[in-house]
């Protein structure tokens, strides 16, 4: 796949070389300025990379200022940048770039006469802050609609190349587009489309993809095949509810294409009626044990290590001696394996503290 164009958004890169990232949005009022500092900072222990806030009134826009003040002060270079989301008025957009917005969301098309697009862009080329423009299945223009009969993958393509263009005839190239449908193979095939038609990076994933069980399944297959394509720069995975859960589900997909490794890979096989201990309990209880020494290990860029939790004797030794650590289990208990040999069995009460002991030594 061709490189896309690279654009810089606060301390960080979209497009290009530059690794995939990971946003998220605040689901608290921007105005509730504690609320917003503090889901910020559960976002950055989490692993976001760039965080999005609505600005639907002066009054928010003025509150953004005081957050970026803070989050600042809290992290200094390495802040995660704060995108000001903007719909209709432009004067928002003004407010929200004077007041440290690291990018802006916009949709140009209704943000009325041609002279208020071109104020937005002017400021935005001045301070040097790039815009996503974003077109979602849920607000195409009448006359495309009118055009193609329906929400179309075509229309949504056509929705944001018209957006860009309003844009691009001010003279603004530092653009992001995003195209977004809560119908996976809709969202699919617009954004195969747009890739083959624009440089611009993009934003990919799906929109209102729904609760967390459906909409981590609606964003994995949506964003993991178009990852697959080598399509997206940057990604959000859209949940109603918690926004830290958005960010662990884009670190799960982007590991699972390959394009981010954690500090430790967990492969466990999914039981049958040979397991002779209660696996799930042993999974369970690693993961859980696990989860500050993954970050940590990922925080001093240790070196990645797998660890196999294998039911049987079936494919048990087979996958435990392929990894750094691993238990093949039989009758209530397991053989134990470090770096391909196994180094003594133990009774399946005792297999989670065994394997946390040579990970932590690890």
């Amino acid at each position: 796949m061709k490189l896309k164009r690279k654009v810089k958004c606060g301390n960080m890169y979209i497009g290009g070389d530059a690794p995939v990232s990971i946003q998220s949005m605040l689901n608290v009022s921007t105005t509730n300025v504690p609320g917003a500092i503090r889901q910020i900072e559960e976002l950055h222990d989490a692993g976001c990379d760039v965080v999005r806030l609505a600005v639907p009134d002066l009054e928010s826009a003025e509150a953004f200022g005081e957050i970026k003040k803070q989050i600042v002060k809290r992290y200094g270079e390495k802040a995660m940048p704060l995108v000001a989301d903007i719909h209709f008025d432009y004067k928002l957009a003004l407010a929200s770039m004077q007041n440290g917005a690291d990018k802006i969301r916009i949709n140009p098309g209704n943000m009325g006469e041609p002279a208020h697009i071109r104020a937005v862009a002017d400021m935005a080329k001045e301070r040097g802050i790039p815009i996503r423009v974003g077109v979602n299945s849920g607000s195409l223009e009448k006359d495309i609609l009118a055009k193609y009969g329906k929400v179309t993958a075509e229309g949504l393509v056509e929705s944001a190349l018209r957006n860009v263009k309003l844009l691009e005839d001010t003279g603004f190239s530092d653009i992001v587009i995003s195209i977004k449908s809560s119908d996976v193979k809709m969202n699919y095939d617009a954004h195969k489309i747009l890739d083959a038609k624009s440089d611009y990076p993009l934003h990919i994933g799906i929109t209102e993809s729904g609760t967390n069980e459906s909409g981590i399944i609606k964003s994995s297959v949506g964003i993991g095949a178009l990852l697959l394509l080598g399509i997206g720069n940057t990604i959000r995975v859209s949940l109603t509810g918690d926004p830290v859960r958005e960010v662990l589900c884009a670190k799960e997909i982007l590991e699972s294409v390959g394009l981010r490794s954690s500090g430790i890979n967990i492969i466990s096989c999914p039981t049958c009626g040979r397991a002779k201990v209660d696996l799930e309990k042993i999974v369970v209880e690693l993961t859980q044990k696990l989860e500050p020494i993954k970050k940590q290990r990922e925080k001093e860029g240790k070196k990645r290590i797998s660890v196999a939790i294998m039911g049987c004797i079936v494919n048990g030794p087979g996958e435990s001696k392929e990894a750094d650590f691993g238990v093949a289990c039989g009758d209530g208990k397991g053989a134990i394996f470090a770096n391909g040999e196994v180094i003594t069995t133990v009774s399946e009460s005792e297999i989670a503290a065994v394997l946390m002991k040579l990970i932590n030594n690890s």
